[in-house]
């Protein structure tokens, strides 16, 4: 078990994907069966390997497909961070997914890419290599394109030429930077940071520039950052998985493993590359939160504030200090769970409703309160409102700034502060302070098993989120976990 959980966890995927493409939309009760079970297996095989990290278990499994080359699959803490939260997150998407479309044209194919999707950011989190993360870093570009231009028209196909041109000029920096640093030092492993001393200064500065260059198209950092919001033409589940746990997300763990796991601290410490890789974080978290004010479309105000949001997580792992590691960890799991909860309210209001834009929010609050309460969580989570988890995140990070003598950074998370309160609150205002326009007719909310399966994926994310704020302290939560990886590399 110890050899192959890792590559159960890749399989199941798998499994679902092939039933997806086979099934015709005639047997689509049996795909979405298949969808929900194999998630569902996957969400109990992850807590079974959490106990058993707990205990001091390792899990890994290798193959050397190239001599001197392995293709590996670990399971360190940072991998089951990442893979819990994807594996849960999946859940629930797959859920939302089968309610939100219902039945529609393309769907086996829809689903068979969203398998291969979630099979390559599982897989990108448990990569025990470079080149194994840069495989499934690929795959993960190639099998979102087809769920960007889900809908076929001339919007969607934009952006998904929009996407391929931006990730796939990104893998190409990437892949130059880790195959310069593999000439000088040979394979990557990321179980322990490579032995760099003998490679000039210089050389050092220019991989780590094509290594976070390359990651961070993904990540959306400035100026990097045009493919997300044009990515909004694509499906609400799209939009929800890209955001919280699937693109975004991959851009930066890698480059949390670039840091950690490759140069290691202290030679980002030594080479100077922490506070200019924090400003470019700073400058992504305020340029996003700036933009996502002037946006007057639902889904570019949240793409927006992605952009800012993940930034959190770079701009933590960049500055090193104890807190600060810990607070960007921590939001890579918080982030995702406010950013999913807002995005699968945003696609329930337009399937629903057909609200699309801010100025359409008006009194929905009062039509479809589980919707926008969950909503309102998401939102003041992200503003930083205690207790739901994204105070956390902004607490750790704030603490951490102080503790690496980086005061500037505490002004930086003031000021997104101030601009998600700017941005978020006009929303909750018309949701639940203005009354309905005239002749929106009133819907029964829960009134039927899909409207049930729409909504509450949301509710219960909402719902963590809370628990995760409410419950920090606890061993077993998001923070908790998120410490012990960060006091691994602290160390």
């Amino acid at each position: 078990m110890m050899t192959f959980a890792p590559l159960l966890l890749v399989l199941l995927p798998v499994v679902a994907a092939l039933v997806s493409f086979a099934l015709p939309e005639r047997l689509s009760a049996w795909r979405n069966g298949a969808n929900i079970g194999v998630a569902f297996v996957k969400l109990l095989v992850v807590a079974y390997l959490l106990l058993q990290a707990q205990a001091g278990v390792v899990f890994e499994w290798r193959y050397e497909f190239l001599p001197g080359y392995d293709f590996v699959l670990r399971l360190d803490p940072l991998a089951l961070l990442f893979v819990t939260l994807s594996v849960f997150l999946w859940l629930l998407t797959t859920i939302y997914a089968i309610a939100y479309f219902d039945r529609g044209p393309n769907l086996p194919r829809f689903f068979g890419f969203f398998n291969l999707c979630v099979l390559a950011a599982t897989g990108v989190a448990m990569s025990g290599t470079a080149i194994t993360f840069f495989l499934f870093y690929e795959l993960l570009t190639l099998a979102t394109w087809p769920l960007v231009t889900h809908r076929g028209d001339d919007k969607s196909l934009r952006a998904g030429q929009t996407y391929l041109t931006y990730t796939l000029a990104g893998s190409v920096t990437f892949l130059a930077g880790i195959l310069w640093l593999q000439s000088l030092v040979g394979a990557i492993e990321f179980s322990a940071p490579a032995n760099l001393g003998a490679i000039p200064p210089l050389t050092l500065t220019l991989i780590f520039i094509l290594c976070i260059g390359g990651l961070g198209v993904k990540a959306a950092i400035i100026p990097f950052h045009g493919w997300l919001p044009e990515a909004m033409a694509a499906p609400a589940p799209v939009s929800a998985l890209l955001h919280a746990v699937a693109v975004v997300k991959a851009g930066a763990f890698g480059i949390v493993r670039v840091i950690y796991d490759v140069y290691g601290i202290g030679t980002v410490a030594e080479l100077g590359l922490g506070v200019p890789l924090a400003a470019l974080a700073s400058a992504t978290i305020l340029y996003g939160s700036a933009r996502a004010l002037m946006q007057s479309d639902l889904k570019k105000r949240l793409a927006y504030s992605t952009v800012s949001q993940v930034s959190y997580i770079v701009l933590g792992a960049s500055l090193v200090g104890p807190f600060a590691v810990i607070g960007g960890l921590v939001h890579l799991v918080h982030q995702g769970i406010m950013k999913i909860t807002l995005f699968m309210c945003a696609g329930a209001l337009a399937n629903r409703m057909g609200i699309t834009a801010i100025a359409e929010l008006d009194g929905a609050g009062r039509l479809m309160p589980a919707t926008m309460a969950a909503f309102s969580v998401g939102a003041l989570g992200m503003i930083g409102m205690p207790p739901v988890a994204g105070f956390i995140s902004k607490w750790y990070l704030g603490v951490g700034a102080l503790q690496s003598d980086a005061a500037w950074a505490v002004a930086v998370l003031a000021g997104s502060s101030l601009l998600n309160a700017a941005y978020f609150l006009p929303l909750l205002y018309r949701a639940w302070l203005l009354p309905p326009p005239p002749g929106r007719p009133a819907i029964a909310e829960l009134a039927t098993t899909r409207d049930r399966m729409l909504i509450l994926p949301a509710v219960v994310t909402a719902v963590v989120s809370l628990g995760a704020g409410i419950f920090a302290s606890l061993s077993f939560s998001p923070l908790g976990w998120a410490t012990l990886v960060g006091q691994g590399y602290l160390r």
